[in-house]
């Protein structure tokens, strides 16, 4: 249960940062031996926010770049298969580079960041991972120029403002201090309620988890309560700017959300999936959650498909 919901935040939470950025696409289809990659992302010449506004995370935005990141420490056969990825984009960059007879431009080639709590140190030997502290701080360690890789060891980051958003994908303690960071920030910083937002779609999938006796952790059960502040005064706003009509699009928009994260953590991206939010919102909690957690994508279709 427990890696695929987180799998799914990190996608939406990184996707919701760095939109305004640039273009940013999840789940993204290579070659079946070499599956999706999580985030990729090409960053846009008119940005509707600075960079700086995302601290570490902008820096590592610069410019095009995959994303990977993980809810437990990454393995050896992990970074092979991240290494893969990009290298698999590169060759497909300098196979069209040279159907159009240009120079490949190497400053310009993709990079992997490889987002892990945490990372022995044995695993970065095996890679001549090195860290670069005068330029990058603790915890990014780089491969050599030409590998395009790089490893955030997460809970290595100092505790600054300009590594919050990359905290908040850690686990555990630096997740917890992260949330209460969040929820620090002034209410109208614009990336506050995306991230806030975000957590707390990952808060409703684990509680429902929870209330359908599906196995969740202890660790997924304090990050709930860790969470539960934050959910209680979004409903406390919601309830004290008082207009109804608003109240109800809000609870609206949530299940919406719950219901397209449980899809997509079932069955990935699916546009024909996505044609049955509507009528599958309509159904309290209890009672499009089994459904959502037993039926088939089939049984899915032909229940709730329009006619």
């Amino acid at each position: 249960m427990t890696r695929f919901p987180y799998d799914q935040f990190a996608k939406d939470y990184l996707k919701e940062l760095l939109q305004p950025l640039g273009t940013v696409e999840t789940s993204r289809k290579v070659p079946a031996e070499i599956t999706e990659i999580d985030v990729y992302f090409v960053p846009t010449s008119q940005p509707t926010i600075d960079k700086i506004e995302l601290g570490l995370l902008g820096r590592l935005a610069d410019k095009t770049a995959l994303f990977e990141p993980y809810r437990n420490a990454v393995k050896i056969s992990e970074i092979r298969n991240c290494m893969k990825k990009v290298f698999y984009l590169i060759s497909e960059i300098e196979r069209e580079d040279k159907r159009d007879n240009i120079a490949t431009v190497e400053d310009q080639l993709p990079k992997v960041w490889i987002l892990t709590p945490t990372a022995s140190k044995a695993i970065l030997n095996s890679f001549n991972a090195i860290p670069d502290e005068e330029n990058w701080g603790q915890g990014v360690y780089f491969l050599g120029e030409s590998a395009k890789t790089a490893i955030v060891v997460i809970h290595q980051l100092p505790r600054i403002p300009e590594t919050l958003w990359l905290r908040l994908l850690g686990k555990g303690n630096v997740q917890k201090q992260a949330i209460n960071e969040l929820q620090a920030l002034s209410p109208d910083n614009p990336l506050r309620g995306k991230a806030i937002d975000a957590v707390l779609s990952l808060r409703s999938i684990l509680e429902i988890t929870q209330n359908q006796n599906q196995d969740i952790n202890e660790e997924d059960r304090e990050l709930v309560m860790a969470l539960s502040p934050i959910y209680l005064q979004q409903l406390e706003n919601a309830k004290q700017e008082g207009v109804q009509q608003g109240v109800q699009q809000g609870v609206t928009t949530e299940r919406r959300a719950i219901i397209e994260n449980l899809l997509q953590v079932r069955f990935g991206s699916d546009d024909e999936l996505n044609s049955i939010l509507e009528p599958i919102s309509r159904l309290l909690p209890q009672e499009f959650t089994p459904l959502l957690l037993q039926l088939s994508r089939e049984e899915l279709l032909s229940r709730f498909r329009q006619k």
